[in-house]
């Protein structure tokens, strides 16, 4: 555990708070901060506060990481703007005032928008006696730009395998510090291996993690990251991400619904294209072009969340402009290959993109009887080049079959044998 103020980390994002860095991931930190929340409700005698509001527009842990605190969940309805719905909020509000525990907010939201009444949002739980949590999944379109703590959160969490830089392919290593305001302190996870310097009347709520600072061994890269990028560059990533995300949205909006907007007509760092309408028009889903984006060479973006039949599109500020038209151009030219189908002139089961992807095993086998061409699966576009195209290893496979037949397929314990010790049997 470690305690920090603005003075001393200018992007910690909760003013005045303390950081604890032993959650292992954002949903750790969301269960540490809820787990926080409930220990001080209790501290208060308002042991029967368990109700924790959750927009529909929130992440996709919340739900369960308020379950596993112990709470009761009330989702809240979205607008058409992909904002959360006042009204209903403030009929959800006044139906559990007194029950009232916490809402969980991603801010921007998963829907891609920035709330424009965040803190009213904020006002409206504290003045009905609950918390605010503040997820901090998108803070990719805050740092330097804004703080939760200045517009009404409690208590926060930062990923820092999204946010600040380290890497995490394959689902792993996550960190998810959390910052809390003063009154959250005492509630705070604490280690029986390290010793902390708590108040006398401290009661913290137990420990989370195997170990007092999580995965302590990859936090140097984000520290690295933040010395490196300084204040106005940390800025300025923000910046881009969400002009990143705006550029995509407006090259894309002519060939796709971009589902949701803010009220000034803009995305957030993040956007959702609506691909529900070809199912009707063309049988294609949102698998389909994400399947398809193989052949281009992308892997696909968050398909079918947070709305089923959509895909999520998050660029980031790592990628240049070269490379966001690369993948607008990889979408348009697939949105065209879609108007093929409703045309009538590509059959609407067997075309490049329900036989998406493409693997070299299937463009090179001496049998094709399929109605395109082995350039239109393997090369649809000038940029997609034999020399640098990165290969689908593997083709179309039935999801819902596997997922409905799960086999075991681990394999016997003589095969993690060492070579070595079969020739010393050989041998002896």
């Amino acid at each position: 555990m470690s305690s920090a103020s603005l003075n001393d980390c200018k992007v910690i994002p909760v003013a005045g708070c303390l950081v604890v860095c032993s959650s292992c991931s954002g949903a750790q930190g969301e269960y540490a901060g809820l787990a926080a929340i409930k220990a001080y409700l209790n501290a208060k005698g308002e042991h029967h506060r368990s109700v924790c509001l959750i927009p529909k527009s929130a992440h996709g842990t919340n739900p369960a990481s308020a379950q596993m605190a112990g709470m009761k969940i009330q989702p809240v309805e979205v607008d058409k703007n992909g904002s959360i719905d006042i009204a209903h909020l403030k009929a959800m509000v006044e139906k559990h005032k007194d029950n009232l525990a916490a809402i969980m907010i991603t801010y921007p939201s998963t829907n891609g928008v920035f709330e424009e009444e965040i803190s009213d949002v904020c006002d409206l739980i504290h003045k009905h006696g609950g918390q605010v949590y503040l997820d901090g999944a998108n803070m990719n379109a805050q740092v330097g730009l804004c703080r939760p703590g200045d517009y009404g959160s409690d208590v926060s969490h930062l990923n820092l395998h999204k946010t600040f830089c380290i890497p995490h392919g394959g689902g792993g290593p996550g960190m998810g510090p959390i910052g809390v305001k003063s009154h959250l302190a005492p509630y705070l996870p604490t280690h029986p291996v390290v010793a902390l310097q708590l108040d006398a009347d401290a009661s913290p709520l137990g420990t989370i993690s195997a170990a007092p600072w999580g995965s302590s061994a990859i936090l140097p890269i984000s520290w690295a990251y933040i010395k490196m990028m300084g204040g106005k560059g940390l800025k300025h990533a923000s910046e881009i991400a969400i002009l990143n995300a705006n550029y995509m949205a407006k090259r894309l909006e002519k060939h796709y619904k971009v589902l949701f907007r803010g009220a000034r007509g803009y995305v957030a760092h993040e956007f959702i294209l609506d691909t529900r309408p070809f199912k009707k028009t063309a049988n294609v889903e949102a698998v389909d072009v994400a399947k398809r984006l193989q052949d281009y060479g992308f892997h696909a973006p968050t398909m079918s969340w947070p709305v089923a039949g959509t895909l999520m599109i998050e660029p980031t500020e790592s990628e240049d402009k070269a490379e966001l038209d690369r993948f607008c151009d990889a979408m348009i030219n697939i949105r065209q290959e879609i108007a093929e189908i409703e045309e009538g002139r590509m059959d609407s089961t067997i075309n490049p993109l329900k036989m998406s992807p493409h693997t070299l095993t299937c463009i090179t086998s001496p049998n094709w009887d399929r109605p395109y061409s082995r350039e239109v699966a393997a090369f649809p576009l000038p940029f997609v080049k034999p020399e640098s195209k990165f290969w689908p290893t593997i083709a179309r496979i039935d999801d819902i079959y596997g997922d409905q037949h799960l086999v075991c397929t681990c394999p016997p314990m003589e095969v993690y044998e060492s070579p070595f010790s079969e020739q010393k049997r050989a041998t002896s």
